[in-house]
């Protein structure tokens, strides 16, 4: 099995693979998601790396060691290794390089330090009988090399092939690079990128680590969320009646106030059609039909009920801050396709109509974006992203794709534990 320990440390899926070859330009066609990992993040692995070692080994205990051995005429020897300890390590230089077909290579020298412990050994048989106990203390200097295939993935030109997704990994001196087949199945949906855009003309190596995103992968995503139900929700209780404090331009009609008095009152709101993305250098534009429904919780057959469709289109801007996802959207269309009062399908007047409007604009997507934006957050956090000191991180939006690009730090403690998983 192929390890790819850093990409798995900020992706966090990268695990289960099998391999199958296929030539590059086929890869890009197919490609959904690209992650690239430049020259200065393996700099700042070299940093953190040395500071680890010194700091992990600076005053290290080992295990006590005890075990007998026989030795012919003397009999048994029986030997301890007791109090292990690394005192005083310091590292004189290291160096990083990225390989061509290699990837990472950590090399640290003139490393020295200070062993010291205490052996205690004996002999016992009939013909002797000794024991003798030593203190001891060994000054030290070695090179040390981290073997790269620990550090990096294997850049070898094939297929990577995970549980839902493919990767195409390319070598090259100046980058790692992944590419990720956007592949989309759910019962009997199957959706497959065999046209994408992406080309390595469109990322940089300014920045530590980028992604790109394509539309194309964005879309079957949606559409999946739309089968699985997803798309449906419901407000109850303070929370609904919160909602509607918000001061509009319009004049609330008469009857909002009656459907809103009950403490039984429900409103559902759901996507009636799959929604459509596409991505400009405007940002990501979101076409949808949504219809709502709002009623008094009443089993009276004669209690109001207010139903109306919409369609309308918003652009999102996202950024990123304080470990949050932070989602910017502004409405560019709304139109009310249909607008009702029940019982008798009452239809609705115009000025109705734009309070509706004002209200879905207002009220309702600023809502949909207040659960977008700690679901996407928790959804980026299960991969560990809250574990890194994320540094000016910026989402540009391309046509028909997106680029996150970032530089970040490692914790001191991620990379003892990452390290410790590494070197085992």
């Amino acid at each position: 099995m192929v390890r790819l320990p850093i990409l798995s440390l900020i992706l966090g899926y990268l695990v289960g693979m099998t391999q199958s070859c296929q030539d590059r330009a086929s890869a890009y066609r197919y490609t959904g998601v690209v992650c690239r990992v430049t020259y200065p993040a393996a700099l700042v692995l070299n940093e953190k790396t040395t500071k680890v070692i010194q700091t992990a080994f600076q005053h290290a205990r080992y295990p006590d060691i005890q075990d007998t051995k026989s030795l012919l005429i003397f009999g048994n020897l029986l030997y301890a290794l007791k109090n292990l300890q690394i005192h005083n390590l310091t590292i004189g230089r290291s160096e990083v390089e990225l390989r061509e077909n290699n990837g990472v290579g950590l090399s640290i020298s003139n490393v020295s330090a200070t062993f010291q412990g205490n052996i205690k050994y004996g002999y016992g048989s009939w013909l002797l009988k000794m024991e003798q106990s030593v203190d001891f203390e060994i000054e030290s200097k070695i090179d040390l090399v981290i073997n790269p295939k620990l550090l990096a993935a294997d850049t070898s030109d094939c297929y990577l092939t995970f549980h839902k997704l493919r990767i195409f990994l390319q070598g090259d001196k100046e980058y790692i690079e992944s590419y990720h087949k956007g592949l989309a199945r759910y019962h009997n949906y199957t959706a497959v990128i065999n046209s994408s855009v992406f080309s390595p003309s469109q990322l940089s190596d300014d920045r530590m680590l980028y992604f790109w995103v394509s539309d194309d992968m964005l879309n079957p995503l949606m559409s999946v969320a739309y089968q699985d139900g997803r798309f449906i929700h419901n407000i109850t209780g303070k929370e609904l009646t919160d909602l509607f404090k918000v001061d509009l331009s319009t004049t609330p009609p008469t009857f909002l106030n009656e459907l809103l008095s009950s403490e039984s009152s429900v409103l559902e709101a759901w996507s009636m059609s799959v929604p459509y993305l596409w991505t400009t250098p405007q940002g990501t534009s979101v076409r949808a039909t949504a219809a709502v429904e709002l009623t008094s919780g009443s089993d009276d057959l004669s209690a109001p009920v207010l139903h109306f469709e919409l369609e309308l289109e918003v652009v999102v801007r996202a950024g990123y801050a304080e470990k949050q996802l932070i989602l910017n959207t502004k409405a560019t269309h709304i139109s009310i396709l249909k607008a009702s009062l029940s019982p008798g399908e009452q239809q609705l007047s115009e000025d109705h109509k734009e309070y509706l409007k004002e209200a879905v604009v207002k009220i309702g997507i600023p809502k949909v974006i207040s659960y977008l934006e700690p679901g996407l957050t928790n959804i980026m956090n299960r991969q560990g992203l809250h574990q890194f000191d994320l540094i000016n991180p910026e989402v540009v939006s391309q046509q028909g794709y997106t680029i996150v690009q970032l530089d970040f730090g490692f914790p001191h403690h991620l990379l003892v534990d990452f390290l410790k998983k590494t070197l085992e």
